[in-house]
């Protein structure tokens, strides 16, 4: 294990700042009172002194629910709810809303991240990592740090480099690198104070997207990678020096080695054939959740891998602990219980979504609950001191199970759900009834509120499997013949079914309160507050505000790009302000960009608003016309197999049949069509995190992809 603790012990970890660099020439911003884009961070001897109330200690963290001026975790609190008492804006004056200030990220990637608000001042962090302090009140930029990702790391990354937030502790403040690194800045300076390597990237692929957590002086973390083939796990680090407290696997490994404690011995009784070579995945890529007086971490776990349970598993099973939701001893790591949602996962159904902790009364009785909307479609509400289902039920339609079944907690399955190599149709798809957004709950209206994705996917098997380290494994079929027939016959079906919608949710009727319909999958996390008020971000590029109790839409504001991460509260000199990162990508942005809405949006920006906010965003250039594609000169087989080598290899990025994406490879330019070749094999473009492909294409194979995307261009506008 690397622990770094000073500047020359990694140098990778150098801090730059007030220098030319390529990377402090990219952080520029903007604030109500100063539109400077050429703006950089100042000098250490020039920024104003960031005031402190007091540090972030365990018992201010315990009690963060007293403390509602402050945004002090993920979540706001322990409880995750991401609810806020704070009612300075409410549905009587929120149409008062406006722009405080803003700040731009000088990022086409998606941000996600949920910032904290901490004694007047908001730490964020970006694509790649790059943290930033901001004065909260006037936008003016305190310092940034950049932990130089290295960008060909963006391979491993499922969907984009991106974070889901950070954790403060003390007088630091603590970031995940997407390569794997927890290290801890300063939150007056932003130097670094001590770096740990979390994982071995040389061995295998893993990266790290979501938020760090912070547990009692413990720093918490998780990790992704189950798409390309890792064993996932959760660690625990001391948040004052990062030592290593504790480590819980999340899937058996190989029973010779011997097991690291009796939950993989339980867990290895539920797989069958030798998983442990093809990873076996559970990665808990997100959701990590504390209940400080049962003292448990409840840790959401992911896909398997490969997905295919005939591949990975081949005797079948309920493969544990995939797709389950796990607790473990916060001080040991210790297994306490866990209870699996999706037994024997093969849908990409992760269950690593927002886990809320609330008190409810049901059937007369006071209940300590999590509350979880997972990708597979069931709302469920879980005891959580002991892991027992209370209830469950959908909130899309679902077809791969009729029920949960209470007595036993398991799904009732619908077996044609359970593909081999003939398409099927099963909802929800992989995009999932509910992702990785956050979802909120308020106490006050009992309601939970979460952007809910009504999703079809045509599942079915390859004949044979053959793992490619470090790509995509999944073990879907490729397509010929009548199989191909039959699933482009079922995909027509698709756009008919598929809705979206924002829902209030009320975890003891199991039932929607109210559902308010939304243009297009990829709305953003969100926020409730004891004003009466839900706030999101959504794919019209807007961030709107809606009324808690009956979902009556009351401002909106055009922010030019799709808000997708968590917005938060916070006050600052007794007045109330609202924050959202806004840049739309990830996995949304994947499905959705072919819409049209990525070829005219603003880079990324941290949005900050007030009442009678008056600061303006500039005007948007006019979208870039549409390239004309180069003729197409190569033959039907080098297409059809460039198609096939870049389903396995690119579409991951790059959107399934070019659509979409990172970036949308059918408009691209005459000049990167004539450096293509150097760009896949040579690494040209690894400084936008586009890395080398060397290792796994040859010559031939990136022909045949080229060839492959001509005719995409062609296809939909070759002229």
């Amino acid at each position: 294990m690397e622990i770094c603790t000073s500047l020359p012990d990694c140098a990778r970890f150098r801090f730059r700042r007030g220098t030319a660099g390529i990377a402090l020439a990219l952080l520029v911003g903007c604030s109500a009172e100063s539109q400077d884009p050429t703006t950089a961070t100042a000098p250490a001897e020039s920024r104003p002194a960031i005031a402190y109330e007091g540090l972030v200690t365990a018992e201010r963290l315990r009690n963060a629910d007293e403390d509602p001026g402050n945004w002090l975790m993920d979540g706001r609190t322990y409880s995750a709810q991401r609810f806020s008492p704070l009612d300075q804006i409410n549905e009587h004056n929120v149409s008062q809303l406006g722009l405080a200030w803003y700040y731009d990220l000088d990022t086409l990637r998606g941000v996600e991240a949920t910032p904290l608000a901490i004694d007047g001042v908001i730490y964020n962090i970006s694509a790649w990592n790059i943290t930033y302090a901001h004065d909260a009140k006037t936008g003016e930029l305190l310092w940034t740090y950049d932990p130089e990702v290295p960008r060909e790391w963006g391979r491993y990354a499922c969907c984009e480099p991106v974070s889901r937030g950070l954790a403060a502790w003390q007088d630091s403040v603590i970031i995940a690198t997407l390569d794997g690194r927890l290290i801890s800045l300063d939150a007056k300076t932003g130097e670094p104070r001590w770096s740990v390597r979390t994982f071995d990237g040389d061995e295998w692929p893993y990266s790290i997207t979501g938020a760090p957590r912070v547990f009692d002086g413990k720093v918490v973390v998780g990790n992704g990678g189950a798409d390309l083939g890792v064993r996932g796990f959760v660690s625990a680090y001391d948040a004052d020096d990062g030592t290593p407290l504790w480590k819980f696997y999340l899937v058996p490994g190989n029973p010779a080695d011997g097991f690291e404690n009796e939950a993989m011995e339980m867990a290895a009784k539920t797989w069958s054939g030798e998983w442990w070579k093809l990873g076996g995945g559970g990665t808990a890529w997100d959701s990590i959740a504390f209940d400080p007086e049962l003292n448990l971490v409840f840790i959401g776990t992911g896909n398997g891998s490969p997905l295919v349970r005939h591949f990975r598993s081949p005797g079948g099973g309920d493969n544990l602990f995939l797709c389950s939701i796990v607790a473990v001893d916060a001080d040991t790591g210790e297994y306490r219980w866990h209870y699996q949602e999706v037994p024997g996962e093969e849908w990409d159904y992760t269950c690593t979504q927002s886990i809320i902790q609330a008190e409810l009364e049901i059937d007369g009785r006071e209940r300590k609950v999590l509350l979880h909307a997972p990708k597979n479609g069931f709302f469920y509400v879980i005891d959580r001191a002991t892991g027992e289902l209370i209830s469950a039920e959908e909130y899309v339609p679902v077809t791969w199970a009729s029920h949960i079944d209470l007595a036993t907690g398991r799904p009732v399955e619908n077996p044609m759900a359970r593909y081999g190599t003939e398409p099927v149709l099963v909802a929800p798809g992989p995009g999932g009834g509910h992702n990785w957004y956050p979802m909120a709950f308020n106490p006050i209206t009992g309601l939970a509120y979460f952007p809910t994705y009504e999703h079809w996917m045509v599942y079915a098997r390859g004949e044979t499997f053959e793992p490619v380290k470090f790509r995509s494994n999944s073990g879907w079929g490729g397509y010929t013949g009548e199989a191909l027939e039959k699933r482009l016959e079922l995909q027509r079906m698709i756009p008919d079914l598929e809705r979206t919608w924002l829902t209030a949710w009320d975890p003891v009727r199991q039932k929607a309160a109210w559902k308010v319909p939304l243009p297009r999958h990829g709305n953003g996390g969100v926020l409730t507050t004891g004003g009466n008020l839900v706030i999101e971000g959504t794919t019209k590029q807007t961030l709107s505000i809606f009324r808690a109790t009956d979902g009556e839409l009351l401002w909106e504001m055009n922010v030019q790009t799709s808000p997708v991460a968590g917005p938060i509260t916070f006050l600052v000199d007794g007045e109330q302000y609202i924050a959202i990162n806004a840049g739309f990508g990830g996995g949304a942005a994947q499905i959705e960009r072919s819409t049209g809405i990525a070829r005219n949006r603003a880079p990324a920006r941290l949005l900050v608003f007030k009442l009678g906010g008056t600061a303006e965003l500039p005007p948007l250039p006019d979208a870039p016309p549409v390239p004309n594609p180069p003729p197409l000169r190569a033959s039907e087989d080098s297409v059809q197999r460039g198609a096939q080598i870049y389903a396995q290899t690119c579409a991951q990025c790059h959107g399934e049949r070019a659509i979409g994406g990172v970036k949308d490879l059918r408009y691209m330019s005459a000049e990167t069509h004539a450096a293509f070749r150097d760009i896949v094999l040579g690494g040209a473009a690894v400084d936008r995190g586009m890395a080398s492909f060397a290792d796994i294409l040859t010559p031939q194979d990136v022909e045949d992809v080229h060839a492959y995307l001509i005719a995409r261009a062609n296809e939909d506008w070759g002229r």
